[in-house]
């Protein structure tokens, strides 16, 4: 049995790869990237659904970049709140607690390792973002069934908002809810590929169908979007990735009789998920498109005029520039990613995933009295 106590470090195999480690995926970073996460004071997750992979980036003692990598099945919507992931996959929602005290660490390099202690079983809802409202509720776009939902005790969800161009909840994707911006507690804005109400209706719309909605209202707020994604509310305004057209950007509210209006910042070579900020930098997911679908919107024409080949990795943005400062790239099998969350005050963080022999073994105990000897 593993007891955490002061100063001690926990000893525990783990999967873990480092940047140059050649694998059947190859990883390649900016020079500065380890420089910024040092002197931000974070780390970075994102997930890839393709993989089936959850990935931590972090700094090792040596000052080299570390990614480490658990399996999750589908692995999608991230939500980080302190020491805490929670984390959507193919038929659950799984909670995450970093188990180590401040002064302690795992193989003298990793200062927090997120363990899963809960996951509620959803079936496979092909939940995508994810968000915990002023209340402590799980919610989650339920993008199969075309709504917000919350779990449920006795049953896989319990809807808590749909759309109004929604006419019932059915299992069928007909809108492509996908993302949801949570603003003081509470889900605040989604976006969804199109207001279609037929099965797969979307897919028709994927060019310039997208909008944005107003949780409270039902009002859309700003339509003629190119697969929108990760909406996020941040210092003030509303954030997100216009995917089709590999756009970063923003929200101008409506004037007057005025629609709302999406605002490009930035362009990045890649269709575009997950978005996460901490300060004046934007973390943004690329993927690499999956032509066979997303075969004819205009980020093709954006590549080929800017005589570049879509990515997948992580770039920061500088949000009082637009431009990119640094950058993580993943290239070889790996080929789409979905979201990201920043993990501040986390040098070097790993995870556990579950039914490995690590999960097994590492065993620590909640003691109220630490200062009382605790026996085996």
């Amino acid at each position: 049995m593993l007891m955490p106590t002061e100063d001690r470090n926990l000893p525990v195999g783990i999967r873990e790869t480092r940047a140059d480690e050649p694998t059947g995926v190859t990883y390649s970073m900016s020079g500065g990237l380890v420089g910024l996460l040092a002197s931000l004071k974070i780390s970075v997750a994102f997930s890839s659904y393709q993989s089936g992979k959850f990935y931590l980036l972090g700094r090792n003692p040596d000052g080299g970049l570390m990614v480490n990598e658990q399996f999750f099945s589908k692995a999608m919507g991230i939500h980080v709140s302190g020491g805490t992931i929670h984390l959507a996959t193919l038929s659950e929602i799984v909670r995450l607690v970093n188990v180590l005290e401040p002064n302690q660490r795992i193989n003298d390099t990793f200062d927090a390792c997120f363990v899963p202690r809960a996951a509620h079983v959803t079936g496979a809802l092909d939940a995508h973002d994810l968000g915990i409202d002023r209340d402590g509720r799980i919610l989650f776009v339920n993008t199969r069934f075309n709504c917000l939902s919350t779990i449920s005790e006795r049953h896989s969800f319990r809807p808590v908002w749909t759309p109004p161009f929604v006419s019932r909840i059915v299992d069928e994707d007909r809108c492509h809810l996908n993302g949801m911006a949570m603003r003081d507690g509470r889900p605040a804005f989604v976006t969804a590929v199109s207001r279609s109400d037929t099965i797969d209706g979307w897919r028709d719309r994927r060019a310039d169908g997208g909008v944005v909605v107003e949780v409270e209202t039902g009002r859309i707020v700003c339509q003629g979007l190119s697969m929108p994604h990760s909406p996020r509310w941040y210092r003030g305004r509303l954030w997100l990735l216009n995917s089709g057209t590999g756009e970063l950007g923003s929200i101008v509210p409506a004037d007057g009789d005025s629609e709302g209006r999406f605002e490009p910042l930035t362009f990045c070579p890649g269709f575009l998920r997950g978005l996460s900020f901490h300060g004046r930098y934007a973390f943004v997911g690329l993927s690499k498109p999956r032509y066979q679908r997303f075969e004819g919107l205009a980020l093709d024409e954006r590549l080929r005029v800017a005589d570049s080949e879509p990515w997948c990795g992580v770039q920061v943005i500088d949000l009082d520039t637009g431009a990119c400062v640094e950058w993580f790239r993943i290239d070889g099998a790996v080929a789409e990613l979905y979201d990201i969350g920043v993990l501040p005050g986390v040098t070097c963080p790993m995870s556990l995933g579950f039914g490995s022999e690590e999960l097994m073994n590492l065993v620590t105990v909640d003691v109220e009295d630490k200062e009382r000897p605790v026996s085996p």
